[in-house]
């Protein structure tokens, strides 16, 4: 196949799941959002249109005083309501986005969520801006109206190819107020990892978000992969796994048991809940592998107790066992 042929079929790819994503957000803004968008993001009140002369009934808190001392006689201000809102999209495509235990990626749900915020926008007439961003700023299009640009945002969100692999969403709220001359709805669409310390992290992000919400109105939204918890691999190893590589029972309870405690304190930096019981059951042998792995999912996370649920998944991609890890702090 040549060059060309296949740039084709890669661009008719791209079209292609373009215009699925489209229909199904156009679903989506139809049947869920149809009627209430403007009741949620509203504009910026009323603005000056122009000054005529007073007439019997006009509200005296309309009458511009300045322009009636000038003329000797009242006037008043006439104002309009405005309800053009411009939706400004800061959206993170560093590597973190490109996991997904399911169907899609966290990216994908990304593109998907701000798809259907900016043909909402386009329905009622708004403008619709985009910001990508990983440690550095990847993408900016300016705030526009029309079906043609929310479809290049959209095209960028999917398939825009990131020069770095972290990120870095003080910088980009910080450079978003820049660029905003004029109140917007701000949406940061994150998924929230960060190679820096969680606390320090977490308190630096916060100020950056007090600062934008000062100007405009920031919505913050955190994208998870729903179906996976935290994750440990399991690799093969002479002195942890058999002949046939069947991992040890004592090895695959204390995997399970890291797996599910890193679910019930994912949200924690300290004051950690610590395993109070174990209940594991074997289902069938758990075989070692470059597939094989434990994940934990948290089902109930108090302020003293937390339940976790974890599994051990061979590299036959098979559940070989599972297990119910109780902790308090």
């Amino acid at each position: 196949m040549s060059v060309a042929q296949e740039k084709r079929n890669s661009n008719k790819a791209i079209m292609s799941g373009m215009r699925q994503l489209e229909i199904r957000t156009r679903r989506m803004v139809n049947d869920s959002l149809a009627g209430s968008y403007h009741s949620v993001f509203k504009g910026r009140g009323m603005d000056f249109d122009e000054v005529r002369e007073y007439s019997p009934g006009d509200e005296v808190r309309t009458i511009d005083w300045n322009v009636t001392a000038r003329a000797g006689r009242p006037f008043v201000k006439k104002f309009t309501e405005e309800r053009e809102l411009t939706i400004f999209l800061l959206v993170d495509i560093s590597a973190s986005g490109n996991f997904g235990s399911g169907a899609m990626s966290k990216r994908d749900l990304a593109a998907e969520l701000a798809s259907v915020l900016a043909f909402s926008a386009i329905r009622n007439s708004d403008k619709v801006g985009l910001l990508l961003f990983t440690d550095q700023i990847e993408t900016y299009l300016p705030p526009k109206k029309g079906r043609r640009h929310v479809l290049r945002v959209v095209r960028d969100i999917l398939h825009h190819m990131p020069r770095s692999v972290g990120t870095d969403a003080v910088k980009a709220l910080d450079i978003a107020n820049r660029l905003l001359h004029r109140r917007a709805v701000v949406f940061l669409i994150s998924d929230f990892e960060t190679p820096k310390n969680p606390v320090t992290a977490r308190a630096e992000l916060r100020k950056a978000m007090r600062r934008t919400n000062r100007r405009h109105d920031l919505i913050a939204v955190h994208v998870v992969d729903r179906d996976c918890g935290p994750a440990l691999a399991q690799r093969v190893d002479g002195n942890l796994n058999n002949d046939i590589d069947i991992v040890h029972g004592g090895v695959a309870a204390a995997g399970l048991e890291l797996a599910a405690s890193a679910a019930v304190n994912q949200d924690r930096t300290d004051d950690l809940l610590q395993t109070a019981s174990l209940r594991v059951n074997f289902l069938r042998p758990f075989f070692a592998g470059s597939a094989s792995r434990y994940e934990g999912t948290p089902l109930r996370v108090g302020r003293n107790t937390g339940v976790g649920d974890a599994q051990a998944i061979g590299d036959d991609g098979k559940v070989a066992i599972t297990a119910r890890v109780t902790a308090y702090r």
